[in-house]
């Protein structure tokens, strides 16, 4: 990606233009509804998605053939691409939609099904169902993008390294425009099981990201998409440019298959290179959307990374896992879209859930209602078990 920016453009690669967003949450179907839910200092009840209408996607027959994380990737791939005006196919255009898990709840159906009827009755559908890339292979056909179609499952950070693979894809020239995002759905009680006794759960079902009492996360659902496109190419087809993804960065902590380290040294490189890739110093960052999963090790990590980078007195900073709970893959998509909805509206959601920010997080976070700030950089990070980090910067609309 580019390495720094001037009036003229990118002194090094292709500017990368955002023309689309698309979301599914447990606020509802849409961006619309996120950025409603997430502006209210109250979280929604169920972090699980409610049902929702998706014929246009397909016949009864044809959804009945994806697991639940693909059909909710195309939901929000299909709003994102509706709005970026875009009509495929396009030929070099890629797509790299993520998951973390995958197709969970076919797999539990399947084995159902063979424990209860045998082997012969198990679906010849399961693989192609089950499998991480079904995501990214369902938007790629729906679309008619034939670049490069990849999936990348780095745990909870995958969603953030979509966005920049992506982003990298488009600024190198390998592709005009390029699908980013990320989907999850594996709220189910296996997947509830394992983390609850690994202790990562909270043990109240309260998302509390950075605050004294915090202890857990809360699992959620969910998918977020980005239309990411070459800045020439969308300006030449008058396309509405809502953001710029200026860097990103991706390191590993080498440290822990779940623990951060606690010195935060691996999320402190991957922040300060995406600065470097982005051109931009920590004093330009207005707003930092932090990955705040509300774990008592990973939201102090976080802090301590923040402040060794951004000094004493960082920018603000939010969560928005206290209104969604924490969807794994999806969370740094969802962030993605967060964070351009932020410099579109000028305006950064609460934190939900946070009433008292933890004195040993010595953070600016925005708590109890949205705050009214010109934003002009933010910086979106997601960390992920296996030590997996990732730093995406978006900038908002210049010419």
């Amino acid at each position: 990606m580019q390495v720094a920016v001037t009036p003229s453009g990118p002194i090094e690669g292709r500017r990368v233009a955002v023309t689309g967003l698309g979301a599914l949450t447990c606020a509802g179907v849409g961006v619309d509804a996120l950025w409603d839910a997430l502006c209210k200092s109250t979280a929604p009840a169920s972090k699980r998605i409610a049902p929702f209408d998706a014929t246009h996607l397909g016949g009864p027959k044809e959804l009945r053939r994806l697991d639940p994380f693909a059909l909710y990737a195309l939901m929000a791939a299909d709003e994102a691409w509706s709005q970026s005006g875009l009509t495929g196919p396009i030929v070099d255009a890629g797509s790299v939609v993520t998951t973390g898990i995958g197709g969970l709840q076919t797999v539990l159906e399947q084995v159902r099904i063979l424990n209860d009827k045998g082997p012969d009755r198990v679906s010849p559908f399961m693989v192609p169902m089950m499998m991480p890339n079904a995501a990214t292979a369902a938007v790629s056909m729906r679309f008619g993008l034939g670049g490069p179609a990849e999936t990348v499952t780095t745990a909870c950070a995958a969603g953030t390294h979509a966005i920049g693979n992506a982003a990298r894809f488009v600024a190198s020239g390998r592709c005009s425009v390029a699908i980013a995002g990320g989907a999850e759905a594996v709220i189910v009680e296996i997947a509830e099981a394992g983390f609850r006794n690994m202790t990562a759960l909270s043990n109240e079902g309260l998302s509390r990201p950075f605050d004294v009492n915090r202890n857990g996360f809360v699992m959620g659902e969910g998918a977020g998409i980005l239309i990411l496109e070459e800045w020439d190419h969308a300006v030449a087809r008058g396309a509405t440019i809502f953001a710029e993804v200026l860097g990103a960065a991706s390191t590993a902590d080498a440290y822990h298959i779940t623990a951060p380290d606690p010195a935060g040294a691996g999320a402190i490189r991957c922040m300060e290179l995406a600065l470097a890739d982005a051109g931009i110093s920590a004093s330009d960052v207005s707003h930092i959307n932090a990955h705040g999963t509300s774990t008592p090790l990973n939201d102090l990590a976080e802090s301590v990374a923040v402040r060794h980078v951004f000094g004493q007195n960082p920018p603000p900073v939010t969560s928005i896992k206290g209104h969604l709970g924490h969807s794994l893959a999806a969370a740094g998509a969802l962030e993605g879209v967060v964070s351009v909805l932020t410099l579109l509206h000028q305006l950064i959601p609460p934190t939900a859930g946070t009433t008292e920010v933890d004195p040993e997080v010595g953070l600016d976070v925005v708590i109890g209602a949205p705050r009214a700030l010109e934003v002009d950089l933010i910086l979106s990070n997601s960390f992920g078990f296996g030590g997996h980090n990732g730093s995406v910067v978006f900038r908002r609309y210049h010419t």
